[in-house]
């Protein structure tokens, strides 16, 4: 891990210093400008980027007075006769923390994350807008983050002078502001109300004490998204609940980086990206209300795949929890599960919103070790399909698919032998393939074909007959 996070910083400085143009109109960095009266996050020069890091924190406020349009919040902005500030001291507070800037420049999705929670809820959205500090070398700026923190903590202290209470902010932190939000909480003994880490960072945090990274103890409720931890994101669980979505690494429809065959040292930069950044589009999606993302207490993400993690009965009392702003995820149990782990399938494009369908595989003992190919279809053509790997020694085998649409929606059931000729099993007689709900909820049962003689890469085919209620 250590050699790939090197050589990707290496990458970054080569780029930095050969295309700087080039790298200010990164997807990630890009931005869009704002109206000439609306505020925005500061933009570094260039020449201010290679100076180095500078604590310098200012806010950015967001309502559902100006959505659009962002207006400076400063220590003063309660305390004025005729102050215009469009904050509510009797309204909760989203603070939404960036992380590192890479390339010195202002985050393009803050605007977006703040208009999609003032569409949820009538709040006040508060943007921690530290690119100054956040910008330059990882490790140096790693070093300044708790200084940070401490100014932020100066601001909440100030409108809890105010009437706000410290159960009233909710943190939203992305990748290294999830580590600022949680020092913020530790500054105040836990007692903020919420922090939401999207894919905490991971190098220069992981084998942190908890004083040093976000934990559970900094908020009376913590979350985490996880969708890169073995690269840029943090591998072990840090709050009360962290959701792993596809076991938390890769993401489908990440792609790999299109220089990887050429850059040979420094491999796969874009699909990092991509897979880092996912929490937060996963975020917004939920927050959105498209469908339920649901997570699912499991010892591992190879036992969920496998379908041995049916329920949460037996870890949150039967509610699982969902990512979005429903209090504490829609646990309701006391005290609150530490640092437990929960995972869950995602589609590979917004609203991101997979059903998961657990398929069950139940074949006749081999002679060899073969490769089948099962393939869902529904009625409006979306097909999911997945490969399991046989062998002699067992005769059931379960997975867990990942399906944009429910059950009921699936119309047909494809099949086909893919072993290669000769090295694998060819020929053979299955049992049975039944599809059922996951976890299964008894308002539909599994559907089921059994009895199938499947010839070595000739495609089988059956078609259900069903109707979704309405």
């Amino acid at each position: 891990m250590a050699w790939k996070l090197n050589t990707t910083m290496a990458f970054l400085s080569f780029l930095l210093v050969c295309m700087p143009s080039a790298l200010a109109s990164h997807p990630e960095g890009g931005t869009e400008a704002p109206r000439p009266e609306c505020e925005d996050l500061h933009n570094p020069t260039w020449r201010e980027y290679r100076q180095g890091p500078k604590l310098q924190v200012q806010y950015l406020l967001f309502t559902r007075h100006n959505p659009d349009c962002a207006s400076l919040f400063t220590h003063d902005s309660l305390n004025k006769t005729h102050s215009t500030t469009h904050f509510n001291t009797l309204l909760p507070t989203k603070v939404i923390i960036h992380g590192f800037r890479a390339l010195g420049s202002r985050p393009s999705w803050v605007r977006d994350l703040a208009q999609t929670l003032l569409r949820v809820e009538e709040v006040n959205v508060l943007v921690v807008d530290w690119v100054y500090s956040a910008s330059f070398a990882y490790n140096r700026v790693v070093e300044s983050y708790k200084e940070v923190a401490l100014e932020i903590s100066f601001m909440i202290n100030h409108l809890t002078n105010h009437d706000c209470p410290l159960e009233s902010f909710h943190f939203i932190g992305v990748s290294l502001g999830a580590h600022v939000a949680g020092f913020v909480g530790t500054l105040f003994e836990g007692k903020l109300g919420r922090i939401t880490g999207l894919d905490p960072a991971g190098p220069l945090f992981k084998g942190n004490d908890v004083y040093d990274r976000l934990d559970p103890s900094d908020a009376q409720f913590v979350e985490a998204i996880h969708t890169d931890s073995d690269y840029f994101g943090i591998s072990i669980p840090v709050g009360h609940v962290d959701f792993f979505l596809n076991g938390g690494m890769d993401q489908t429809g990440c792609a790999r980086s299109r220089f990887a065959s050429i850059l040979i040292y420094f491999p796969v930069y874009g699909y990092v990206i991509c897979d880092h950044m996912r929490a937060l589009h996963v975020y917004i999606s939920a927050l959105n209300g498209t469908c339920s993302l649901m997570g699912f207490p499991c010892s591992s993400y190879e036992h969920f795949l496998a379908g041995k993690c049916f329920d949460c009965a037996s870890t949150f009392g039967g509610t699982c929890p969902r990512i979005g702003l429903m209090v504490n995820s829609g646990l309701v149990i006391h005290p609150l599960p530490s640092q437990q782990k929960v995972f869950l399938l995602t589609t590979s494009t917004p609203p991101f919103c997979a059903h998961h369908i657990l398929v069950e595989v139940e074949v006749t003992p081999l002679g060899k070790s073969a490769e089948l190919l099962v393939a869902l279809q529904t009625v409006g053509g979306a097909v999911t399909e997945n490969t399991f790997t046989l062998n002699t020694k067992e005769n059931v085998y379960r997975r867990v698919f990942a399906h944009p649409e429910v059950l009921c929606q699936v119309d047909s059931l494809r099949l086909k032998s893919t072993g290669a000729r000769l090295i694998k099993q060819g020929d053979m007689h299955i049992v049975s393939v039944c599809i059922s709900e996951f976890p299964f909820t008894g308002d539909r049962s599994p559907l089921c074909v059994r009895n199938i003689n499947l010839d070595r890469g000739v495609p089988w085919k059956h078609e259900f007959i069903q109707v979704c209620d309405r």
